[in-house]
């Protein structure tokens, strides 16, 4: 039996987990690139039978899944993978499994993005590293707006500790309810409301065709000039050209981005060209902790399966 665990950009995947049981019965390849091109990634998957994916890396769609013959198995980190065809993998009889997904790394990241864009951290540090001192003037939490768009696992663990600051939160999705609301403490606010008052607007929201452009020009035209937009869900979700353009022109104040349209993010993008943006490697879920649930509950799945018993079936 052959098993290829994909996308391990950092090498961790190994050793984050003992895969030695599963070594014992098949042979394991890892690969830490991503492909692109359909036919490279057949030729390279074809001779597979289980794949070990990181969430949305490689897109497993019904073109690729009908090309893969030997195809019995596909084990993603996290309860839900948008970029897996499920049905095409129904048709084709392949068993799809999943991991638990700890909820916490992301809003840590999403704080950590607040402060660095309150404090300016990125410019004063390359300031003293140039031999400089002070260069301009923070922003207090304390007192300050919080905008979440999504309040649901996530955004509700951001609001949490933007109490902690002694931020005043609202929030706003299309299907919030009061209720929730009321459960963490949060004003409801309209879009519009949200996108005028607050000073930090995060986003914690699935992308999906509803969600595609949330943020774009008509909405950074309403946003304050002093605000910060931070981005910890899906690239798509903010219209790429209306970012740089609400930011180059001091529309915005700035903006705190880990997720992008393509990834790994073209050496030469325009987003890594301004100075106004804090930019992180897609980072919100890649932790220690993380990974170690993730490849250690994917080897209990591929072990489960090959035990005829598969764990975490995702329907």
């Amino acid at each position: 039996m052959k098993i290829a665990i994909l996308d391990d950009y950092q090498n961790l995947a190994r050793a984050s987990a003992d895969w030695s049981p599963v070594e014992n019965r098949a042979e394991i390849t890892v690969f830490h690139d991503t492909l692109t091109d359909l036919d490279a990634l057949v030729a390279r998957l074809s001779p597979f039978d289980v794949l070990c994916i990181m969430r949305e890396r490689t897109p497993l769609t019904a073109a690729v899944l009908a090309r893969l013959p030997n195809l019995k198995l596909i084990v993603t980190t996290g309860k839900r993978n948008d970029a897996i065809d499920m049905e095409a993998a129904q048709q084709h009889g392949i068993v799809v499994c999943g991991t638990e997904s700890p909820s916490t790394a992301t809003p840590e990241l999403t704080f950590a993005l607040i402060l660095g864009l309150a404090r300016g951290l990125v410019p004063e540090n390359a300031s003293m590293r140039r031999g400089g001192w002070q260069t301009g003037l923070g922003q207090d939490l304390a007192g300050s707006t919080l905008g979440i768009i999504g309040l649901g696992r996530l955004g509700g663990k951001v609001a949490q500790i933007a109490k902690a600051f002694d931020m005043n939160i609202m929030a706003w999705s299309e299907n919030l309810t009061a209720a929730r609301c009321a459960e963490l403490g949060v004003q409801k606010a309209s879009k519009d409301a949200l996108l005028a008052k607050s000073d930090f607007i995060t986003i914690h929201q699935r992308l999906s065709d509803r969600t595609v452009n949330l943020i774009a020009q008509p909405d950074f035209a309403k946003m304050k000039s002093s605000a910060f937009l931070i981005n910890t869900s899906r690239g798509p979700i903010v219209n790429v050209d209306d970012l740089l353009n609400a930011v180059n022109t001091s529309a915005i104040a700035g903006a705190g981005i880990d997720v992008y349209d393509a990834e790994p993010l073209p050496g030469d993008h325009p987003l890594r060209r301004s100075d106004k943006l804090l930019l992180t490697p897609h980072l919100g879920y890649v932790t220690r902790k993380t990974w170690q649930v993730f490849y250690g509950q994917t080897v209990e799945a591929v072990l489960a399966w090959m035990d005829d018993a598969p764990i975490r079936v995702i329907t």
